[in-house]
């Protein structure tokens, strides 16, 4: 399988953070989830960094127990300041060096998956937040907690774009509460870690993140669409297709991320992605026909019984918090986007089973 990062998105990402620099040089890091798909563009991005651009090289420890059986990511380099080991957050972690940052990106954010490992997805964010929040306290290091835009459920169409202040219409039964409910148990631990303990905690909240690295079999929207589309296969289109959604590309995602972790207020939720265009899943293949210059077959489905119902309606976030504290703006239009993804995944995807 090819590089999934490309040089041209971790060089953005990195111009992106230029100012954080000085921070993140000499640190020490911990990324859980390091072989996910957010995982690994931390890995890339500070192994660029070390590259020369940080005055002294950071350290990386990388965590991941593979369950999603995901290969892409491959092992990386320790020669480049990084160290991977096969460890379960669920289970504590020690380590006698002292983490300046913690980064909390394990989990099982693929539909598919975490009704497959429903215990295990809520785990991950319950007691495996616990464990890494308890690391942050006796390390006295910032940490962010990757939570989700799934914890606003469906939300009332007053709320949307949705604010971090919005409470939220979920179902602690419903088939999707494995994932969302134990996300917003996840950020209870972090307040209460912050308040109790002064633990400098963040959480982020991202909004339908894509880019060159999702795996094929992830079956989310733009991977599922990308396999049937380069095979030669009419797409699926589940429920009837008028349910609407933003879409943030990896590079403005993983700049807004590192804002956050760095930059970011203890205790605090922020809303990461893209805020437009909001558009239905319809609307996205005519996006993804314009993006390739070709007529995209489709079929408007039923919900399979392996991917759980009670999907939102909509979902797009207000980001004006990132903006004014951060200084967080997307910058890839979502044609850009698409073709930068697309032009990846036709090599990518054609390589895998």
């Amino acid at each position: 399988m090819p590089t999934a990062c490309q040089p041209e998105d971790i060089n953005q990402i990195c111009d992106g953070i230029s100012d954080l620099l000085p921070e993140l040089s000499g640190s020490r890091i911990l990324v859980a989830g390091g072989q996910g798909f957010l995982g690994q563009y931390f890995s890339e991005v500070f192994a660029h960094l070390n590259r020369g651009l940080l005055d002294q090289p950071c350290e990386v420890v990388i965590l991941d127990n593979l369950i999603t059986g995901r290969d892409g990511a491959g092992n990386p380099d320790s020669g480049r300041g990084i160290k991977w080991l096969n460890h379960n957050v669920i289970e504590p972690f020690e380590s006698e060096e002292r983490f300046d940052f913690i980064i909390h990106a394990a989990g099982i954010a693929s539909p598919f998956y975490y009704r497959k490992f429903p215990l295990e997805t809520l785990e991950v964010s319950t007691t495996g937040t616990k464990n890494l929040l308890n690391l942050a306290r006796d390390h006295g290091a910032k940490i962010i907690f990757f939570s989700s835009s799934e914890i606003y459920g469906d939300p009332d169409p007053k709320y949307v774009p949705t604010p971090e202040s919005y409470r939220g219409n979920v179902s602690c039964l419903g088939p999707r509460a494995c994932y969302d409910e134990s996300k917003r148990l996840g950020e209870t631990l972090c307040r209460i870690y912050h308040e109790q303990f002064g633990v400098q905690s963040r959480m982020v909240r991202p909004f339908n993140v894509y880019g060159p690295g999702m795996n094929k079999l992830d079956y989310r929207v733009l991977p599922n669409f990308a396999a049937h589309i380069i095979d030669g296969q009419a797409i699926n289109v589940y429920g009837d297709g008028t349910q609407t959604r933003t879409y943030c590309y990896i590079t403005d995602a993983m700049t807004g991320f590192l804002k956050v972790l760095v930059n970011g207020s203890p205790g605090e939720p922020y809303n990461i992605g893209n805020p437009e265009p909001e558009i239905s899943v319809l609307q996205l293949v005519e996006e993804i026909e314009g993006a390739l210059d070709q007529k995209i077959e489709k079929h408007i489905i039923d919900y399979p019984d392996s991917y759980p119902a009670d999907e939102p309606l909509r979902r797009c976030p207000d980001i004006t918090k990132a903006r004014l504290q951060l200084g967080y703006e997307p910058r890839v239009p979502l044609a850009d986007g698409l073709k930068r993804f697309f032009s990846w995944a036709e090599d990518a995807y054609r390589d895998t089973e």
